[in-house]
């Protein structure tokens, strides 16, 4: 099991600002910053998750090259719906409409956007629902 992931990003606070927006219908929020300041050193650091608990980490350095893929549990579809428009008006790219996928799963249903670095970010629920 995996306890936290994290990743650099190329603009802090511009993805900062992003996951806050594009997280919060998932219940996902901003936990903790880790500044330079705090460390002695030049990396700034952000925390997503709940209950004082974060697992979602991006920081200052050097961008990644080509593109990374996280995908967010959802509690329900409709919450994959809130994630999807969340994260697109706050400046994230279509990547694949809220919908069924059951070539991965027969009650998987997720959508994905492009963060500002051009990384896929999904949210998902696997629970057998009606439709949205």
């Amino acid at each position: 099991m995996i306890d936290h992931v994290g990743f650099p990003v190329s603009d802090i606070k511009r993805s900062i600002c992003f996951y806050q927006k594009a997280l919060a219908p998932l219940g996902i929020t901003l936990i903790a910053e880790v500044t330079p300041e705090m460390t002695g050193n030049e990396g700034h650091h952000a925390g997503f998750g709940e209950a004082n608990r974060a697992f979602f980490w991006i920081s200052t350095g050097k961008p990644l090259k080509g593109r990374l893929h996280v995908a967010f549990a959802a509690k329900d579809r409709a919450a994959v719906a809130a994630f999807y428009e969340a994260a697109i008006k706050a400046g994230g790219k279509d990547n694949g409409l809220p919908g069924l996928r059951p070539h991965y799963a027969k009650d998987y249903f997720g959508a994905f956007v492009l963060d500002p670095d051009g990384h896929n970010i999904e949210a998902v629920c696997r629970r057998p629902e009606q439709s949205i």
